[in-house]
This record gives C-alpha cells, sequence and structure tokens, in this order.
C-alpha cells in the first residue's frame, strides 16, 4: 500500500500525518524534531505533486541537491498520540539559487506549528542557480 501523497489546493501542498507511538515522548506529546521530519515529507510531496522528482536529479554532472539553509519553528500547540494533521507547504519566494516556503502543521483548524524555510540547491557543496524545471515546480501561486 502506498502512502498517502496528498493534494495540491489552493497553491499550498497538504499532507495527512499521523501521530504514531514512535513520534512522542513518555508523555503522548510529538518530539520536537518529529515536525521536522513532517515538513520534510510535506516539502518532498509538494516536489512530486508537481512533477518534480528529486531521486533523478541527484547524480550524473548536472546533479542538484536541495539542503535546508534556514529554518525559523514556532511551537505553538502540541501534536498528541493518534491526532490526524494535516501539513501545509506553500512556496513565497524563488530566487537565483534558494526557494522560501512557508509550512504549517494542524489539527483541524488548530494551529499546531509554524514554520519559514529557506531551502538552497547545491552542486559539489557550492550553490547554484536553481534548474528551470524546478523552478516551474515551486513558482509560488
Amino acid at each position: 500500500m502506498q502512502p498517502d501523497p496528498g493534494c495540491l489546493r489552493d497553491g499550498a501542498h497538504l499532507l495527512p500525518v499521523r501521530v504514531y507511538f514512535e513520534d512522542t515522548d513518555a508523555g503522548g506529546i510529538a518530539y520536537h524534531a518529529t515536525y521536522l521530519r513532517w515538513m520534510e515529507r510535506g516539502r518532498t510531496e509538494l516536489l512530486r505533486a508537481r512533477g518534480y522528482d528529486q531521486s533523478d536529479r541527484l547524480h550524473g554532472p548536472e546533479a542538484v541537491a536541495f539542503v535546508v539553509r534556514r529554518m525559523t519553528i514556532d511551537y505553538l500547540l502540541p501534536a498528541r498520540l493518534d491526532d490526524v494533521l494535516t501539513v501545509a507547504t506553500r512556496p513565497t519566494e524563488l530566487r537565483a539559487a534558494t526557494v522560501a516556503l512557508s509550512q504549517e502543521v494542524r489539527r483541524g483548524d488548530d494551529l499546531l506549528v509554524s514554520a519559514t524555510v529557506l531551502v538552497a540547491a547545491i552542486r559539489d557543496g557550492r550553490a547554484v542557480r536553481i534548474p528551470d524545471e524546478f523552478r516551474r515546480a515551486l513558482e509560488p501561486s
């Protein structure tokens, strides 16, 4: 069975996630680093939904990797064991070698976590211009 890849809606990608026991601390609260994994999945699924497969671009002379350069995150409310959440990912600014994204983790209408993420394109450890097909996949709506 394939995982739910989420969907595109109003310029954002929406990814459903469930809080499992492995995601929590001893009190059944989602561990803070778990949100980073969920948001990484959200960014990856946004690209897939817009027709860009990262694994195809990791090897060869024109290989490009994308790394988080900066992240600002606000933890507002806790997620708990068995909660069903939505990770919303929206591109906000596209520059030559970086893209800024806004991400939120919600439980229904409740905003649990809000983050801004700056992702950079690199090749051989150095910043490079974002390839055109990636730029098309991440144009802010």
